[in-house]
């Protein structure tokens, strides 16, 4: 019974520093992740990595995806696909220049450097996402915007994964690039169309059934069977979580589903998702890397900032909401983190720069909560000014 204790742990401590952090005027979200450093192997070791806080952390993490799916405005999400692709775009050719350069400098093998400018075009919009939730930012168009960008970047980067492991790989040589290209593009024609035809009938049909809470279990099968079948096409299965929350959400069930399943999820699976990031910070070995680690991390966060801000500025958006959405792509996340152990496996990634990526990772995470809301207070701001000059101008 000793992961009751471990589960109990991880949520009380996760409510208490999510309290403390809205106090300090910060996203609930940053005390959340903290509490997985302090909890975990790197300070107080109460908790460790195991298969249950795996599990329930992906299972928080595809809930939370959905939970998102389900608050976004497709009608926004349509009107912005080119500002999201731009966004993709921008975000992952700076990433990689800045990745690949830090990696020359500190005099990593061209295949290795490579790889490694890969890595700093992950994104995870998870951290975003309850950010953006907490702010009730998550159906604008900036928001909107950086979730249509994830899905975008997600699918690209991938795509490249594939390529590079191919061409440089020690494993996976018999690649299909072809193929892959396919299987994503089969992926989205699948999904749309479950989603037009498929999913409102099965709500309609499992919603009269004579059993209690019908309709929650259907949109939860729904979440499942998408993020399942994501992750057998190559896709992330956030983004299958993602598809099945915006496909329920063009029902007549959307309220319902959401309010019956956010007390579930944010009750006990996603506080575990956001500690089991924090455990996988590890100082071992650190010392020797302190000046690596630092560079890595603020070339992390700035490529990311401008090249995802480009891409919004370049179609439209204003400078508050352009450095708003760049500021919404900087976490590397768990995609990154499954690309850092695949280069791991086939040996394009040394093991000595492993924990370095670890924690790279972590810090680009901790640091999106802050600055997302520092650049949506600065462009409600500009907002505003610009607001009252107007109303001077017409009441003159």
């Amino acid at each position: 019974m000793e992961f009751i204790l471990v589960l109990a742990l991880i949520l009380i401590f996760t409510k208490l520093a999510g309290d403390l952090s809205v106090r300090l005027g910060q996203p609930s979200v940053l005390g959340k992740l903290i509490v997985g450093v302090i909890l975990g192997p790197a300070l107080l070791g109460w908790v460790q990595q195991s298969d249950f806080i795996h599990y329930m952390a992906e299972i928080g993490v595809l809930l939370l995806m959905f939970i998102a799916g389900l608050e976004t405005d497709l009608e926004q999400l349509k009107k912005n696909w080119k500002a999201a692709f731009a966004v993709a775009v921008g975000g992952i050719i700076l990433p990689f220049i800045g990745g690949y350069g830090a990696a020359a400098a500190f005099g990593m093998s061209q295949t290795h450097a490579l790889f490694f400018g890969l890595l700093f075009c992950a994104t995870s919009v998870s951290i975003s996402v309850q950010t953006l939730k907490d702010m009730n930012q998550l159906s604008s168009r900036e928001g909107t915007t950086i979730l249509g960008a994830a899905v975008v970047d997600d699918v690209l980067v991938v795509v490249i994964l594939a390529v590079m492991m191919s061409l440089l790989g020690t494993g996976a040589t018999d690649t299909s690039i072809s193929l892959l290209i396919g299987k994503k593009l089969l992926f989205f024609v699948v999904i749309i169309a479950a989603s037009w035809f498929l999913v409102p009938r099965i709500m309609k049909w499992m919603a009269p059934l004579k059993v209690t809470e019908t309709v929650i279990t259907a949109g939860l099968i729904i979440c499942f069977g998408f993020s399942y079948f994501a992750e057998w096409m190559g896709v992330a299965g956030i983004i299958g979580a993602f598809a099945a929350g915006i496909a329920i959400s063009q029902t007549n069930f959307k309220h319902e589903v959401e309010t019956k399943l956010e007390p579930i999820a944010y009750g006990i699976f996603v506080p575990v998702f956001f500690v089991s990031i924090g455990l996988n910070v590890t100082f071992d070995g650190v010392g020797s890397q302190i000046w690596f680690i630092i560079v890595i991390s603020l070339i992390a966060i700035v490529t990311k900032l401008l090249g995802g801000g480009a891409g919004a500025r370049l179609t439209g958006f204003d400078r508050a909401s352009s450095l708003a959405i760049g500021s919404g792509m900087i976490s590397r996340g768990e995609v990154a983190l499954i690309i850092a152990s695949t280069g791991l496996a086939s040996g394009l990634l040394d093991g000595e720069y492993f924990t370095s990526v670890v924690i790279m990772v972590i810090v680009t995470t901790l640091v999106t909560p802050p600055l997302l809301k520092i650049t949506f207070a600065r462009k409600k701001g500009e907002t505003r000014v610009e607001k009252g000059i107007e109303e001077s101008h017409l009441s003159g």
